[in-house]
């Protein structure tokens, strides 16, 4: 399938490519793309692909990647509509080759990339914080990455905007599925407030959820206020018992994700610069639109490609 899928995306490259030379060569006008996608449906009478718009789409996907010598042979490892889909939506080359490079990876349906492209997960990745690369082991560091986001859109929570941290909690209990989708769609839910006693005390981490490809358990806290450095030991110590009383000999060491309404990014590396436990600091919105300072925060082309090529090095091959 993989490889009649990318013979069929050839056959559409040569056809976007034919297109534009013969109208540089013979000045061929609009109308000769209707008269060849009539003659192609005449020749090959019940097969599909050969309509007018398709034929446009084949010149447009020539002319945005022919220049382009990491994106070109990209094209033919995912279906046409997916190729459609990050043409139209994405107009940045590097935004471009992130999508197609994870929806290779992971296999991500035409549903779930419009879920990835429609909450930003691309500006999100580049945003990341955490301290991954200093306490993850090499193999799982990727993986780890994938599995925080920065900012996480709560816009199906019916809640009013001055919530607490239990209303919050209770409104994504509500919408468990949603909120899973959110997180990512490899984690599974174990529990609320569970309950974890050192000595004879009790503590209660907001949630417990569980990452099927990391093999780790993932402690979640939730903050309806600015990030406070004290959450992060607070984290710490929960991974620490999590690590010695919860988590099973075969199971990787557990993760902390805190979630805030807001965050500074210097604070956050600082908070993080010497804990041992892998924690990852991320904001929470309830609209469905990346905040303008969050904007105003990525990386320059330069960074974002050096980051990209060594994210996907990073990434473990498909078994």
């Amino acid at each position: 399938m993989k490889q009649v899928n990318k013979t069929l995306l050839t056959l559409y490259w040569e056809i976007g490519k034919s297109i534009v030379e013969k109208q540089l060569e013979f000045g061929w006008g609009k109308s000769i793309v209707e008269t060849l996608s009539r003659d192609l449906q005449n020749e090959f009478p019940g097969i599909r692909g050969y309509s007018t718009q398709n034929l446009w789409y084949m010149r447009q996907m020539y002319l945005e990647y022919k220049d382009n010598t990491k994106l070109q042979p990209l094209v033919g490892e995912i279906s046409w509509s997916l190729n459609l889909l990050i043409m139209s939506k994405c107009k940045d080359d590097l935004e471009r080759e992130y999508y197609i490079q994870m929806t290779k990876k992971y296999g991500w349906s035409k549903n779930v990339l419009i879920h990835h492209l429609d909450g930003k997960s691309y500006e999100k990745f580049l945003l990341n914080q955490t301290n991954f690369d200093t306490v993850i082991p090499e193999k799982f560091k990727h993986q780890a990455k994938l599995a925080v986001k920065d900012e996480y859109n709560f816009d199906f929570l019916e809640i009013d905007e001055f919530h607490n941290e239990r209303e919050l909690e209770l409104a994504l209990m509500k919408n468990i599925r949603k909120f899973l989708l959110e997180m990512g769609g490899d984690f599974a839910f174990i529990g609320n407030q569970f309950k974890i006693q050192v000595g004879d005390e009790d503590f209660y981490i907001e949630l417990l959820l569980y990452h099927r490809k990391l093999k780790s358990l993932i402690a979640i806290e939730l903050k309806t206020g600015k990030f406070k450095p004290e959450y992060a030991g607070k984290m710490n110590f929960y991974l620490a018992v999590l690590d010695d009383r919860v988590k099973l000999e075969d199971e990787n060491p557990s993760i902390g994700i805190i979630i805030c309404k807001s965050k500074s990014k210097t604070i956050v590396e600082y908070a993080l610069k010497n804990l041992s436990g892998p924690i990852g600091i991320a904001g929470y919105t309830l609209t469905n639109t990346l905040p303008k300072e969050y904007s105003d925060l990525l990386p320059s082309p330069k960074e974002i490609e050096e980051k990209l090529s060594g994210f996907m090095d990073g990434l473990p091959e498909e078994k």
